[in-house]
């Protein structure tokens, strides 16, 4: 082994000392698991419809795009989507991605350039925002003020601060936590926006299909400003892949002229847009669904707080159960598994430190017998957790 493959190797070893060694699940296994490890909130994602649809789409548009949105992938199906979700968002115009990170990632280095705004931006971001959102200010070169999660009051003292600089401002936050499971107040933070003159980016992965009055999501409870970007993803409650965001047709002319993930990539194919389209169609009518999803969520939040187990401020369809330690995390994680049920361990970069967690996705597809059996196994599995450590 030479000098710098041994670097990574030892960079391994004190990965899994400290219980932050990732792995790729065993695929044989996982058929035969009780999964809460995943994002499919609604179920949707082996639903017969979207598989039909899927295959229509192949049959008139071919298995891939063949090419980049700007040169041979801009299919009338990529354009019948955006329209359909810039109605529904209520904005003017929408681009679609072939992922959700790469939406983010692609959309905030395009938004915050220098060189366009003529000025270093003033970035406003949630402390907890995703990896994705903190990959798009890296890009661009810009540094980013925090304020403490959720807490609008600090993110207010902070735009006052600012509030007699020139330099151009954002707003940059989750709609719905993917780690933490609760909400951020859209319609106060468009409200700060417009009061500080600053463009508010909305990352709405994990409320679309789950939240608003049709499913769109927690933005559609507001009337948009042109200066409100959102971003969502088809990949969690819509169960197949790709995102997008939706826009002035100021931004999204932005966006097709200097997004580099959007120039240089592969347009979706037109197999996942197809799958796509048909859930966004299907949203509102999943009500019951939506409804269903969160009053288990609740029911299972209290029946976990019974035991004296940590929570954290989860409102949604997401909730963790905080046990702090990476190590202990993952031993309950594999204890779990033996008694058939997965879920997942997340451990530090992805949530800050001393604060690893069992995150359960919940999913219309679940039954209060599955919750059931979940609490039950919790049960014992924390505790043979502890006694493994």
């Amino acid at each position: 082994m030479t000098d710098l493959l041994r670097r990574y190797s030892d960079s391994l070893a004190a990965s899994a000392r400290d219980g932050l060694l990732r792995r790729l699940p065993d695929t044989d296994t996982l058929p035969d698991l009780l999964d809460f490890s995943g994002n499919d909130y609604l179920g949707l994602a082996r639903r017969p419809e979207l598989v039909d649809a899927a295959a229509k789409a192949g049959h008139r548009f071919g298995a891939g795009a063949t090419g980049s949105r700007l040169l041979s992938g801009n299919t009338r199906l990529h354009m019948e989507l955006e329209a359909r979700i810039a109605q529904d968002k209520g904005t003017e115009a929408a681009l679609v991605f072939s992922s959700g990170y790469q939406a983010n990632a692609a959309a905030i280095a395009a938004l915050l350039d220098k060189a366009a705004l003529g000025a270093e931006p003033l970035v406003f971001a949630d402390r907890l925002n995703h990896a994705s959102m903190h990959l798009g200010c890296t890009l661009a070169g810009a540094r980013q003020t925090r304020y403490r999660h959720l807490d609008l009051a600090h993110l207010l003292e902070q735009l006052e601060k600012y509030a007699g600089d020139p330099r151009p401002k954002f707003i940059l936050s989750e709609t719905v936590f993917g780690m933490d499971g609760d909400q951020a107040d859209v319609a106060q933070l468009q409200s700060l926006a417009l009061r500080y003159g600053a463009l508010l980016y909305l990352d709405e992965a994990h409320a679309t299909g789950v939240f608003g009055p049709n499913g769109f999501g927690l933005a559609e409870t507001i009337e948009l400003a042109p200066s409100t970007v959102v971003m969502g993803t088809f990949s969690k409650a819509l169960g197949v892949g790709g995102g997008y965001v939706a826009c002035s047709s100021l931004v999204r002319d932005f966006l097709i002229n200097r997004a580099g993930g959007f120039i240089f990539s592969t347009a979706p194919s037109p197999l996942v847009l197809g799958a796509a389209l048909c859930a966004w169609d299907l949203l509102p009518s999943l009500w019951a669904e939506r409804a269903g999803l969160l009053a288990r969520a609740e029911k299972l939040r209290a029946s976990l707080r019974a035991m004296g187990l940590d929570t954290g401020t989860s409102t949604t369809q997401i909730v963790p159960v905080i046990l702090g330690d990476p190590l202990r995390t993952m031993a309950a994680r594999d204890a779990l598994a033996e008694q058939g049920i997965r879920v997942s361990a997340v451990r530090p970069p992805t949530v800050p430190q001393g604060s690893s967690r069992l995150r359960l996705g919940l999913s219309a597809a679940h039954t209060d017998a599955d919750l059931e059996r979940l609490v039950h196994s919790l049960v014992q599995s924390l505790g043979e957790a502890l006694r493994s450590l």
